[in-house]
């Protein structure tokens, strides 16, 4: 364990440190921030594959007590370097992405382009490596003993690492903190588009046994069929009808025990961040009216793991960049609630 005689806590974050000013190293730290800096097939707004650097500054002003677990940061919470290369191959397929989703989208058959065919074969087959890379990256962590929140990058990027969860636990739901439902096959031919994350997951991961959507308000007709049709295996809570049952005196304590109830034991946590308002997000992606308070889910993790359900691991994703870092601040924030209960989780 570090020596953390000369640390002090209260003093302003030290950048020559890791994550939130932490003086730990990845050997001495029980949580692993793995961070993703991918973008490559998001559909509207560029920036998230700089949010790991960008939320890694921003931490420094991260006051280190949280009530939930008053010392957690003692047992160590490290953030790995994001890969360089990883950050220039998204920018240059980016930019590719861009040129394919602006032909399809005005009406071209990607057949009659031969440069654009090409580009959706490269972008296919660049997203199946990178989830190739995740899940040895975050199954060796996790075999190592070690917890692991990954931070995006879009939310295509927690695929791999949902595999690897996938073969740790033998069941395992997962609760998804989203605007959008993600349930789309293949959305503009990309296999593994950020809108299709779940739908991924839900056909490739065979011990995912549940998947729980809350914030959710922005799907296409596709998608409510899948829910409406996956035997209970999908269960979402619409931001509409949720804030309706509010406006007629339930308490979010009474929706809360209710979305609980849905989640099997172990619970992996996938936080895209437009599932808040956005005034707490404006420069996510996709950014849509409505939405979560922070605290209304940092209560539903808390009673989640007062049912004594286990968090098993979590993905944050889809924070922009801003100009005057309000994003990146509460992306911070964010993290370093999840990490303290994902420790607070596993004792």
């Amino acid at each position: 364990m570090a020596d953390l005689s000369n640390f002090d806590p209260n003093s302003a974050g030290n950048p020559n440190n890791n994550i939130f000013g932490l003086p730990f190293t990845e050997e001495e730290s029980a949580v692993i921030i793995f961070p993703v800096p991918w973008e490559v097939s998001v559909s509207y707004r560029a920036g998230t594959a700089r949010a790991p650097e960008n939320i890694f500054n921003a931490s420094l002003q991260v006051d280190l007590i949280d009530n939930d677990l008053r010392d957690g940061w003692k047992r160590g919470i490290y953030m790995r370097e994001p890969d360089k290369n990883l950050l220039q191959k998204s920018d240059y397929l980016r930019k590719e992405a861009e040129l394919y989703i602006k032909y399809i989208s005005e009406g071209e058959n990607v057949e009659d382009n031969k440069f654009m065919a090409k580009a959706l074969v490269e972008l296919n087959e660049e997203a199946t490596h990178l989830n190739k890379w995740v899940y040895e990256q975050t199954k060796e962590l996790l075999d190592k003993g070690k917890l692991v929140g990954l931070l995006g990058g879009d939310h295509s990027t927690p695929l791999g690492y949902m595999k690897a969860i996938g073969e740790k636990y033998t069941s395992f739901g997962i609760l998804q903190i989203d605007a959008h439902c993600d349930l789309r096959e293949a959305y503009e031919d990309l296999t593994y588009s950020h809108a299709s994350i779940m739908y991924n997951a839900l056909n490739e991961i065979p011990t995912l046994h549940k998947l729980v959507q809350v914030g959710t308000r922005d799907y296409s007709d596709t998608e409510y069929d899948y829910i409406q049709h996956s035997n209970g295996r999908v269960h979402t809570y619409f931001d509409k009808d949720t804030k309706e049952r509010l406006y007629e005196g339930e308490t979010w304590k009474t929706i809360t025990d209710e979305i609980v109830g849905q989640l099997p034991e172990h619970v992996y946590l996938s936080f895209d961040i437009d599932g808040l308002d956005p005034k707490l997000c404006p420069n996510t992606g996709t950014p849509v009216q409505g939405g979560l308070e922070t605290e209304q889910v940092y209560y539903l993790l808390r009673k989640m793991l007062a049912s004594g359900r286990k968090l098993i691991g979590f993905d944050l994703n889809e924070v922009g960049t801003s100009t005057n870092e309000w994003d990146e601040n509460v992306g911070a924030r964010v993290l370093y609630k999840l990490c303290n209960l994902l420790l607070l989780s596993n004792g």
